[in-house]
């Protein structure tokens, strides 16, 4: 699994973290503050891209200085997927301020596809082909 972190200044970037877990993949991202209605995720293609946003829902009651290391905004994440892995394999769940999610099979082994080998050039091949097609 390949991870794509967003660009600097685009919002924030929450941590990460993916370990396999027998042929699944799992996916733990630190969302603390989001909110569920906050957070996509979705399968694009061969890519699982996680998004969403942390608002910043305060109200300033006082004027003055204010210190916040908190970063909000709006956020990607995408991972690589294997082609053999569909929509329905992903399944996410969200407790105590952390996303995870499970992709089943993602590290299983695919069923291959054996590959006949002719003889000879490529031209003579495709015409002796054709020709025991034709009699």
């Amino acid at each position: 699994t390949t991870i794509d972190r967003a660009p600097r200044g685009t919002g924030f970037s929450p941590a990460a973290e993916a370990y396999r877990d027998g042929d699944d993949a799992v996916i733990r991202i630190d969302l603390p503050g989001v909110s569920t209605d906050d957070v996509t995720v979705e399968v694009k293609g061969r890519h699982l891209v996680i998004g969403g946003s942390r608002r910043d829902e305060r109200e300033e009651k006082s004027e003055g200085r204010r210190f916040s290391e908190l970063r909000y905004g709006s956020f990607v994440r995408s991972f690589r997927l294997a082609p053999s892995v569909t929509a329905e394999a992903v399944s996410a769940s969200y407790d105590a301020g952390v996303l995870t999610v499970r992709v089943a099979g993602a590290y299983a082994e695919s069923e291959g596809h054996k590959i006949e080998i002719s003889t000879g050039t490529p031209e003579l091949v495709e015409a002796t082909e054709e020709q025991s097609q034709e009699g």
